[in-house]
């Protein structure tokens, strides 16, 4: 006896839950894997945007070379001796 749309339908949409299902059982294991993100991410995440701040700030930089920039200002510096 051959089934009706409803039931090819009803399959279909079956076997896509079935799919996202596995997809996010997948995602969730593969996040549990990965190392969290603690504070030596933070702090590598820190140097790249400033590191990235940098080379924007050279790309507007108009001044001369003997006036402090931003960045200068704002890293202590160690006395010297």
């Amino acid at each position: 006896m051959p089934r009706g749309r409803s039931t090819f339908t009803k399959r279909q949409k079956e076997q896509a839950r079935q799919q996202k299902q596995r997809d996010k059982n997948e995602k969730k294991t593969q996040r549990k894997q990965e190392p969290e993100g603690g504070i030596g991410s933070q702090v590598d995440e820190m140097q790249e945007m400033r590191e990235l701040a940098e080379a924007q700030a050279a790309l507007f930089r108009i001044g001369t070379d003997d006036e402090p920039n931003s960045l200068e200002l704002l890293v202590p510096r160690k006395p010297s001796e």
